[in-house]
């Protein structure tokens, strides 16, 4: 809802004095669409659109969204009412601003806080938010904040994202429809309080994390233009797990509403698009090392960059007094014991991997007698961030593994596992990191994982740390890590021995090397890792990430946009201004008043969709295409891939059609001529080089064919698994054009098929061919209609628009390259799919029998 206790938002957020209405007065709801006002009563003086100065700002401005505000919020203790607010200096979207640079950009965020504020404090708590930190609270009812964070995001999408199945009960929560309610109707929340502050002409907007997947329709839906950011913080699952989800593709078409999507690992992203692929049958490309899904018109890119610590806060916390305390107390309590610290630091939760590193531990010391008495693991376990049964499990999993190993190898005065399981200050982590010998990290599904960056930097420490250690100046410094290969930074930290945390041997022979590891190997590991972790900065993160946001929505402007669909299935097109919808009345009128007509049409995906198992034509197409064959003034022309023995069996109702087959190569002007060539009879015994490796192809592609046409070899691999076709398709082409090097051919690859044909044979002769006949006969063309649906229908285009300022199409004609579904093209108008162009066809059809008959 609208705070009631502030008449303007926007005026509040740019550090200007606020004016304070009374408490039951009603606010307007800020729409900053340009001249745009939307009220909710009808006091037109409060009344705040984009132009006006209150909303004017000299800076950028960026919106950050998340489920938790950066905010620290705690009673007065004093006896009064109210509330002390602080900055949370440990959250990242508070280290993410430091990083941007607050002089650059101006920073807004929306989110909850972690403490329930009564209805009757919320107006003041807003207003407090606002002016003081620039933050939006988000206010949730207690039961649906419940439903929404504990209910679906920490026991159905958490344990799903970690590759955790609900294959009973106890695993996980199975799919609840009311959670999924819960999720959505919090999402909605955040976008109406979203638009209470942006202007969505100028404003970025970064939403972080999977608790608000589907905010990115919500704010699509209501500015299509609108800038904005998505990033996960967790992982993605593989295709095979992330299908099971009964709301799959809704969460997908919802983040693709976003103009960027960020993942920290390549393997998550690409976990991500082949879920697109397999779901949504979209494709991606790159493009100078960008990679993008074309979505309805739309770009939507896709950014691979772990996040990073932030080094000022780490490197103040290194120099406070406390720290140096701490460190020379733990110095006292195991170094002067004789002790070699290994150090692990884990939230308390199912994933973390916690009872593996202990069952490491203690294989360790059954395998090394040496290690007993020398070694001690520290193993912080921070509170867990859920609730439930399976937090309570593996506290008391921990709890009697630690138990166990203690009674076997320990001894007076020495335990080998050290547990703290209760909170610890932020300074006195880094003391533990600054004496241990080597970093743990064996979670067995983790998004990212901070530990080991902020081991790293504090092992570096500073002069005076390096006093309270005893090292003499200018000591190269060391650290080691050892990391599970499922965590998010594993893949950036080269120099961590990697392990797979459920090998325990393979882990605690990772612990003995990393104890026996020689001290200058030590030193060049750590080098490599500092240099990498304090130039890969949270900041470096933060710009990196709206350098590529602004990027992306840099077109924005030029696009006309609409939306389509309903409900979460809401989705944006996005077209060039020049490229429109081919209007039925349009074309219509301009056939009726021309007399010399050209009809191209392609077959596949055109007249007859990709999907259909049964291609030949149905009879209400070929009555069509008759009626307007019979019109005197229009020659009509399918122009297809197919040979033309099947287009002349298909099409031998139809006496005046014109045929083209494979691509142009065959022609013929009615069914009862002879068939001619395009080009120079062709030589094929290319063929013989060229099949062989075909068939090896799909021998080894399940669900791929192979179709020999007279002049041309194609291979499809329509019915093979999308990705693996895709690849092996890649590879045949790279295959075919080094064994046809020396051949008079051309390798292509269309929707699903790799094709080789003679050189110069193209659908776009087909066209030079039929307006040079037309223009021979008599007038040029006044009317010219094409329409197709693939690449290879791209040549048709080019010629036909290139033809309109020559001696082949008349003055004035009426053009029309049409192509089927909204993408790049070179046609100037698009209808989205064989239906419309069946409908279409039919209505000139109409025209003609109307013509005929009078």
């Amino acid at each position: 809802m609208v705070s009631k206790s502030y008449s303007n938002l926007l005026e509040l957020a740019s550090g200007e004095s606020p004016t304070f209405g009374l408490m039951n007065r009603r606010i307007p709801r800020i729409m900053t669409v340009a001249g745009l006002i939307s009220d909710i009563d009808d006091d037109k003086s409060e009344s705040v659109c984009s132009d006006s100065p209150s909303s004017s700002a000299q800076r950028d401005r960026i919106i950050i969204v998340a489920n938790q505000l950066p905010i620290r919020a705690q009673r007065k203790t004093d006896g009064s009412k109210g509330w002390i607010f602080s900055w949370d200096e440990d959250s990242l979207l508070l280290q993410l601003r430091d990083g941007i640079g607050d002089h650059d950009m101006e920073v807004i965020y929306v989110g909850c806080l972690k403490e329930d504020i009564h209805p009757n404090e919320q107006d003041e708590v807003s207003q407090i938010l606002l002016e003081t930190f620039k933050c939006v609270p988000t206010f949730l009812p207690p039961d649906l904040f419940s439903r929404y964070y504990h209910g679906f995001c920490k026991q159905q999408l958490w344990p799903l994202f970690h590759y955790m199945l609900p294959l009973s009960p106890d695993l996980g929560g199975r799919f609840n429809r009311s959670l999924w309610q819960a999720y959505v109707s919090v999402n909605k929340i955040f976008a109406d309080r979203i638009m209470e502050v942006i202007n969505p002409e100028d404003d970025f907007v970064w939403v972080h994390d999977y608790h608000l997947m589907v905010l990115p329709t919500f704010l699509r839906k209501r500015f299509n233009r609108v800038k904005l950011g998505f990033f996960l913080h967790s992982p993605f699952p593989s295709s095979e797990i992330y299908k099971t989800l009964p709301i799959r593709e809704e969460l997908l078409r919802a983040l693709l509403n976003a103009d960027l999507i960020g993942f920290h690992t390549f393997d998550y992203a690409r976990h991500f698009l082949s879920c697109c692929s397999r779901m949504l049958g979209l494709t991606y490309e790159s493009k100078r090392g960008y990679i993008g899904l074309e979505y309805y018109g739309r770009t939507v890119s896709i950014k691979i960059l772990p996040v990073g610590i932030h080094m000022g806060q780490l490197q103040s916390v290194l120099s406070l007094p406390e720290t140096e305390e701490k460190v020379a107390e733990l110095l006292r309590q195991y170094c002067d014991q004789g002790r070699i610290m290994l150090l692990g630091v884990d939230d308390m939760d199912i994933f973390k991997g916690i009872s593996l590193k202990l069952l490491a531990m203690e294989q360790l010391l059954m395998q090394h007698p040496e290690w007993r008495g020398k070694v001690v693991l520290v193993q912080i376990a921070n509170p867990a961030r859920g609730r439930g049964k399976d937090v309570k499990e593996v506290q008391a999993e921990t709890s009697s593994t630690v138990k166990r190993i203690n009674e076997t190898f320990g001894k007076p005065g020495y335990n080998p596992v050290v547990l703290i399981d209760e909170p610890l200050k932020f300074y006195e982590r880094i003391a533990y990191y600054v004496v241990a010998e080597c970093c743990l990290v064996t979670a067995v599904r983790d998004g990212m994982n901070l530990i080991p960056y902020e081991y790293i930097i504090s092992r570096q420490g500073n002069e005076e740390l390096d006093k309270v250690l005893g090292l003499k100046p200018l000591t190269p410094k060391k650290s080691m890590l050892v990391v599970s290969e499922f965590i998010g930074c594993s893949p950036s930290l080269s120099g961590a021995i990697r392990v797979n945390p459920w090998n325990i041997d393979a882990v605690a022979d990772a612990m003995d090397s990393a104890l026996e590891m020689a001290e200058p190997e030590k030193q060049l590991r750590h080098e490599k890792h500092y240099r990498y972790v304090s130039t890969h900065d949270v900041g470096y993160w933060a710009r990196s990430f709206l350098q590529d946001l602004e990027r992306t929505c840099q077109d924005h402007v030029r696009r006309r946009c609409w939306g389509i669909g309903f409900g979460l299935s809401f989705r944006v097109v996005a077209l060039d201004p020049s490229f429109r919808k081919l209007s039925m009345e349009h074309i219509v009128s301009a056939y009726r008043r021309t007399k010399t007509r050209a009809i191209l049409l392609d077959y596949d995906g055109t007249l007859m969709p990709q999907a259909s198992i049964d291609k030949s034509p149905h009879s209400k197409s070929i009555d069509i295409i008759n009626s307007l064959c019979r019109d005197k003034n229009n020659m009509v022309f399918i122009v297809s891939a197919r040979s033309r023995k099947t287009l002349g069996e298909w099409f031998s109702p139809c006496e005046n059609l014109g045929i083209a087959a494979e691509h142009g190569y065959f022609l013929r002007l009615k069914r009862d001529v002879e068939w001619e060539t395009c080009v120079p009879v062709a030589d094929c015994s290319w063929k013989q080089i060229a099949e062989p490796v075909m068939k090896l192809y799909t021998e080894t592609t399940d669900g791929s064919t192979i179709e020999d046409k007279e002049t041309s070899l194609v291979w499809s691999y329509e019915d093979a698994d999308p990705d693996f076709g895709s690849c092996q398709a890649k590879e045949l082409l790279d295959h075919l054009e080094s064994v046809l090097a020396n051949e008079p051919v051309t390798v292509k690859s269309g929707q699903n098929t790799v094709e080789v044909k003679p050189q110069g044979v193209s659908k776009g002769l087909v066209a030079k061919r039929l307006l040079s006949i037309m223009q021979g006969k008599g007038p040029s063309p006044d009317f010219v209609l094409c329409i197709g649906d693939d690449r290879s229908d791209e040549d048709m285009f080019e010629v036909i628009t290139s033809s309109m300022a020559g001696p082949s199409i008349a003055p004035r004609a009426e053009v029309f390259a049409c192509t089927v579904g909204k993408k790049p093209s070179k046609a100037k108008y698009y209808l989205d799919d064989t239906v419309e162009i069946v409908r279409l066809m039919q209505g000139l059809a109409s025209v003609s029998e109307q013509t005929n008959s009078g």
